[in-house]
């Protein structure tokens, strides 16, 4: 039984790279308009410049310039969400932690309405600086709010954690909905509610500067800590045994996972479960040892948000339903059907 588990977990690291590579073919190809696939791969080998074939400029444009610059962002953004997860749940050592609920993405997402809409920073501050600032100031709110509500180490104290991002949750969105009404007009309003929710159409080239060195620079800062991870899994007083430096491990992941999630936060809203469940289905898959589990985490959270915003723009003819809302339609059965295998187990 173990070596059949050990040979699925070699397969998952040979196969991540293909299964990724077709999963961005996927979101080029499809979309609201219909393109022969014939075409999306005449593009791609016009751009990479092994074909000289002549391409109608209206496909050319939508293939290069769209889709996959949005599939490209959506794989960099799942990624980041579910590692940032991943880093919350190994490090609170609670099932429920992710960004959504822990507040970040609500303090994220008033970070970057303050700098957008009510034009702090006077110009200065990006909507990815204020995202970060945002997240992070949530992110301590919540962890003074807990400490001071009784929180320590252990089931109760990760409860307390959990209802103290509840909280922080709740009063971050309030205070968005608030910088909105006194700051937008009407359609801005319409807007940014949309955006709130999860949208990629605005996606283009220049943002993948961001989103692939983010993606990359959180995968690589989580794979460098894969033993502490795994020791935190144990409790801090179990990291600590064994020489980790419980306080600079925690600064350093918290804050990587902070920043992955403004970032995504300030490019494409907030988009909820990807960081809850996908871990949750990957230790299903591969065990929970963390040099499985980080890889194959960052690879199935970019597969399942390039595919949720491939439905997204097909489900509904004629519309863009906003990302946030097809993750949560899946990802609350998917969780739901996690929790009750795990009490069978």
């Amino acid at each position: 039984m173990s070596s059949r588990r050990a040979a699925r977990k070699v397969n998952w690291v040979w196969f991540s790279p293909v299964i990724l590579v077709a999963a961005l073919l996927f979101g080029t190809a499809v979309g609201e308009t219909r393109i022969p696939l014939s075409t999306v791969f005449d593009v791609l080998s016009v751009k990479l410049g092994l074909s000289g074939a002549e391409i109608d400029v209206v496909d050319m444009s939508v293939i290069w310039n769209y889709r996959l610059a949005r599939a490209a962002v959506a794989a960099c953004g799942g990624a980041s969400l579910a590692l940032s997860g991943l880093i919350l749940q190994a490090l609170l050592r609670n099932p429920l932690a992710e960004p959504y609920l822990l507040g970040i993405s609500a303090g994220a997402s008033t970070g970057a309405v303050c700098v957008g809409v009510a034009g702090f920073g006077a110009g200065i501050l990006s909507m990815s600086a204020g995202a970060f600032v945002g997240g992070l100031t949530a992110f301590a709110f919540v962890a003074l709010l807990a400490q001071a509500a009784g929180g320590s180490a252990g089931a109760k104290g990760s409860g307390v954690i959990i209802l103290a991002g509840i909280a922080g949750s709740q009063m971050f969105n309030a205070l968005t909905a608030l910088i909105i009404a006194q700051s937008a007009s009407a359609e801005q309003a319409r807007g940014i509610m949309f955006w709130l929710l999860g949208n990629l159409s605005g996606i283009r080239w220049p943002d993948t500067w961001l989103a692939v060195p983010m993606a990359a620079l959180g995968l690589m800062v989580t794979l460098w800590h894969l033993r502490a991870l795994d020791a935190f899994t144990f409790g801090t007083d179990s990291a600590a045994s064994i020489g980790i430096d419980v306080r600079r491990t925690q600064v350093v992941l918290i804050g990587v996972a902070t920043l992955m999630t403004a970032l995504m936060v300030s490019m494409a809203g907030a988009i909820g479960f990807v960081g809850l469940v996908v871990p949750h289905a990957m230790r299903i898959l591969v065990g929970s040892r963390h040099r499985h589990l980080v890889p194959a985490t960052a690879i199935a959270g970019a597969v399942f948000l390039v595919a949720s915003d491939v439905v997204s723009r097909i489900v509904l003819p004629g519309q863009v339903l906003p990302i946030g809302v097809v993750t949560a339609l899946v990802g609350a059965p998917v969780f739901a059907i996690i929790m009750i295998r795990g009490r069978k187990q």
